[in-house]
């Protein structure tokens, strides 16, 4: 470190760090809409603030918890239950909003720290296991306010700390920049599959006489009338099938007898339901490794490209959802397998872009969660039950038209989800190197342009 450097507490740098108030301890509700209310899910692990997971009180409330009124700036540091440690800055495009009691505010003094880099600071993997080591000494799984007063941080000049959060909020910026392409390109897809095969608006509109919209060797693609069937009202010529009548490979992985070795650092990436998003993608960061032996004596729960993989175990007894997510072209490892809490599926007769579409619609999932996973006390899924789930089949032409249209946008949320990983790593061995001086903003900056950022 850097004789420039200082070694300050965060009670040293801050104006202000106080925590959260739950509306409800002072006879206040929560609303349907109106001010934003930040609770400790809403906070990621990578730093951002995850807005679909805001709950929201009126304003009458968000006065009444005068205390805990966030301002653009503030460091949410997530401080109570089993997630401590997770930080974010409070951006203007969330303003106003307020926070709970699980929450911690770090109001930065400007004239002596930067916000976004002490979030990095804090953010930085040796500090986030300090904070832990302090909650493994208190009989509650929690920080107070005095011990995150007393969170240590090697201070540079405040044109130096601007320099590195920089350089690393380039990272962020950029894999921010991926993710949210990646959400459109997926709600575009979506939309496409829901309007050809939940709601049949091709149909619809030529049975009704009005033009579809659509180029006209792809309108031709569609009846122009419905009949009726054990799933209600279909368009005319589709069928009613089966999963397992459609060529469907359905199979899953398993892991060593013992469970998981947490040392082993290298090997064959095992996928378990932890890596899934709800939104589709894999996260790699969460990858687990299982022995090569192991791996090659398995004989099953191989990935191939384009696989869709589903969730198939946990959750709620009634709340139960199977999450899927597709694997392909870009991701970083040559070779990996699923744990037994995932099933891999493939059907030649469908396609994987409509397979794995046709796993995020209720109207397979309903299916196949009413013949099994809401009976036992552990929800979820078996193979015959994924097999007999029924569906409406398109005519294969409709078919084939859709995952053409889809498959390039697949491939390339695959490769930008790559790039996200790479991305990520690059951040995560920048950070604690930057933040302590070992590598100089110089020598980052090269870095990041050697690698196109």
């Amino acid at each position: 470190m850097s004789s420039e450097w200082q070694m300050l507490s965060i009670g040293e740098i801050s104006t202000l760090v106080t925590k959260g108030t739950t509306p409800t301890s002072l006879g206040y509700q929560f609303s349907n809409q109106g001010v934003n209310y930040v609770k400790s899910e809403s906070i990621t692990f990578d730093g951002r603030i995850d807005k679909s997971k805001f709950a929201f009180i009126d304003v009458e409330t968000h006065n009444a918890l005068r205390r805990s009124q966030l301002e653009s700036g503030d460091i949410l540091f997530s401080m109570a239950g089993i997630y401590i440690g997770k930080t974010a800055v409070v951006k203007s495009d969330i303003i106003p909003a307020n926070t709970n009691q699980a929450v911690g505010i770090i109001r930065i003094d400007r004239q002596r720290a930067q916000p976004e880099f002490i979030d990095f600071c804090l953010r930085n993997p040796v500090l986030r296991a300090y904070a832990n080591s302090l909650v493994a000494q208190s009989a509650q799984p929690n920080l107070n306010l005095a011990e995150i007063k007393g969170l240590p941080i090697n201070l540079p000049s405040l044109l130096e700390q601007k320099a590195i959060a920089h350089i690393l909020g380039t990272l962020d910026d950029k894999i921010e920049l991926n993710r949210k392409t990646n959400e459109t390109l997926e709600a575009m897809a979506k939309a496409l599959f829901k309007s050809w095969f939940v709601d049949f608006d091709p149909v619809r509109a030529k049975a009704e006489g009005r033009p579809t919209g659509l180029p006209a060797e792809i309108s031709d693609l569609f009846p122009d009338a419905f009949e009726d069937s054990e799933l209600g009202e279909i368009p005319s010529g589709w069928k009613v099938a089966e999963l397992g009548d459609c060529s469907l490979h359905i199979e899953s992985g398993t892991r060593p007898k013992g469970g998981i070795d947490k040392n082993l650092a290298f090997g064959i990436p095992s996928i378990g339901a932890e890596s899934i998003s709800p939104i589709g993608q894999f996260d790699f960061s969460k990858t687990k490794w299982v022995d090569a032996a192991f791996a090659q004596s398995a004989g099953r729960g191989w990935i191939q490209n384009y696989d869709v993989a589903l969730y198939k175990d946990g959750g709620k007894p009634g709340e139960f959802r199977p999450r899927t997510a597709l694997y392909g072209d870009g991701f970083p490892f040559e070779k990996a397998m699923v744990n037994e809490h995932v099933f891999l599926l493939r059907s030649s007769q469908l396609g994987q872009p409509y397979l794995y579409y046709l796993f995020n619609f209720d109207l397979v999932l309903a299916q196949i969660i009413h013949k099994g996973s809401s009976k036992g006390a552990q929800p979820g899924l078996n193979q015959e039950e994924v097999r007999a789930s029924s569906f409406v089949k398109p005519d294969k032409r409709a078919l084939d038209t859709f995952n053409l249209t889809i498959e390039p946008s697949i491939r390339k949320q695959l490769l930008l989800g790559k790039d996200c990983q790479v991305l990520s790593q690059l951040r995560d061995a920048l950070l604690p190197k930057l933040i302590s001086g070992e590598i100089r903003t110089p020598d980052a900056e090269k870095m990041l342009e050697e690698v196109g950022v």
